[in-house]
């Protein structure tokens, strides 16, 4: 990327975007003609390339981002005051199929993870406490602290207990959600050992819910009902030690890159994260499915807008069908609860230059690179396909991280323009979306694609990228991991009794 002051992004755009702040006065020089900047107009905004009577289209990344609500000039600030959505209701789409297969060569790269009796890889090998309901967790944190305490974790990367509020009191399809996720949490490749920490009179019944874990590994996953033992400490640390003996036992080996599976994430996004970090992880997404491996796109919301593009990109008529059903399925729930379909940006999203969903939903589907879609999950499904996926689950920083990871996803890549420290239980890793943020937050960002707007090329920080989500995977620690920042959070929807 050429070092300018200014983007256009697409040759069909009617907007630049500043890649520093404009002043009043500067003078923007594109396609031959030279634009006065009307207003100070700051860095990831927009500005104005040709009138715009009321009512026409705004053109980014060469798709409409919205409409003018008004009559704008050239050199105007377009922002989400004097731009409105396009988007409404669900819609009828035509499947019109792309057929882009990609020219990346098989490296035939290795990473360091534990393989599991199943075959399963993990990128870490943890002892975690699960709740089946939100009862125990205090019990689950004691218990955490105490094997903490005695092993000081040596022989294992880590121990954690997995709090939640929910396995109680919820109905139908809010019970299923929370019995599903803890259920792909159990199953994680990357937990050596799991202790299923039951309450018993629960709506998320002990019994029933360790036959959802199907054929599990026995010596690796125990259940504890503390309703039916005098003492719950000594009979849970008593398991506890056993599970501790197992896993730490287990060693890393090398494993082909094919095994991989990343999430894609974006959050506090800025006018930058379409032109760099996420056309980064991009290019990762399709490496790693030119490997053979797996990466997974969701934020269905922030799809919006932008949905078409995936829908043209599905393998067959099937998925681009169950594509259709996720993203009207998504808008359905937005209009059942009387909310707009085209509210999304959040009020960090518009201060970075985000105006509207289609802005968002333009920068975010980069992620996902060019790669075919070959598999469409609902929430709490678990991956079946490799290539690129595409999963349902909110827009919400937690919830989509938890999805993903929930799915089967070993890491999780977050780009983010205005920097937050969380992680999921997976290693969630922070990919800043310019310099600025980069310098200033150290301590959250593990990596900074803002080197893009400040002469470094695509094609020299692409490897560079790579190595670095290969070293997270062969153990390398996240930064939320150094800053121990770890939870999970889980898709609501309906009544509590």
């Amino acid at each position: 990327m050429e070092q300018t002051t200014y983007l256009k992004i697409n040759p069909a755009d009617s907007v630049v975007v500043c890649l520093q702040p404009k002043k009043k006065g500067d003078i923007i020089e594109i396609d031959g003609q030279q634009v006065v900047v009307n207003q100070d107009t700051p860095a990831g905004h927009k500005v104005l390339i040709k009138d715009a009577p009321k009512g026409t289209d705004i053109i980014k990344y060469g798709y409409p981002i919205g409409h003018a609500k008004e009559d704008l000039k050239a050199g105007d600030w377009v922002n989400e005051n004097n731009l409105k959505t396009n988007l409404s209701g669900t819609l009828q789409y035509t499947y019109n199929p792309v057929k882009e297969e990609l020219s990346i060569k098989n490296e035939n790269r290795t990473f360091k993870g534990y393989v599991r009796k199943n075959g399963d890889v993990g990128v870490r090998n943890e002892i975690w406490v699960v709740p089946t309901v939100g009862c125990v967790n205090g019990i689950a944190e004691r218990l955490v602290k105490e094997l903490k305490k005695e092993t000081h974790e040596e022989g294992v990367d880590a121990i954690y207990a997995w709090h939640h509020n929910f396995g109680c009191s919820q109905l139908s399809g809010d019970h299923e959600n929370t019995r599903k996720v803890l259920r792909d949490i159990c199953l994680h490749p990357n937990a050596g050992a799991v202790l299923v920490l039951s309450l018993g009179c629960e709506n998320n019944q002990p019994d029933d819910f360790m036959k959802m874990l199907g054929d599990y590994d026995q010596d690796r996953i125990k259940l504890l009902i503390t309703q039916k033992v005098e003492d719950e400490m000594e009979a849970g640390m008593e398991i506890l030690r056993g599970l501790y003996q197992t896993a730490k036992q287990d060693r890393r080996e090398d494993v082909p890159v094919s095994k991989l599976r990343v999430g894609l994430k974006c959050g506090g996004s800025d006018g930058f994260s379409g032109i760099t970090a996420n056309p980064l992880v991009g290019e990762f997404s399709d490496w790693l499915v030119a490997q053979g491996g797996t990466s997974v796109l969701t934020e269905v919301p922030e799809m919006f807008g932008a949905e078409t593009i995936l829908m043209n990109r599905c393998r067959t008529e099937e998925l681009f069908k169950q594509t259709v059903s996720m993203i009207n399925n998504f808008k359905e729930y937005f209009l059942s609860h009387g909310e707009p379909v085209g509210e999304n940006p959040s009020p960090g999203n518009k201060a970075g230059g985000i105006s509207t969903l289609e802005d968002k939903a333009l920068g975010c589907t980069q992620k996902c690179g060019k790669a075919p879609v070959s598999g469409v999950m609902e929430y709490g499904d678990r991956l079946q396909h490799n290539g690129l996926n595409l999963l349902s689950a909110p827009g919400n920083d937690l919830v989509a991280a938890t999805a993903l990871a929930s799915c089967g996803c070993h890491l999780v890549l977050f780009t983010t323009g205005r920097g937050t420290p969380f992680g999921t239980f997976v290693p969630t890793m922070k990919i800043a979306t310019n310099p600025d943020l980069a310098r200033r937050k150290k301590n959250w960002i593990d990596f900074s694609a803002g080197q893009l707007v400040e002469g470094r090329t695509m094609q020299e920080l692409v490897p560079e990228f790579i190595d670095k989500v290969l070293s997270v995977a062969s153990g390398e620690p996240a930064k939320n991991e150094e800053n121990d920042y770890r939870e999970i959070s889980i898709f609501k929807n309906g009544v509590t009794l």
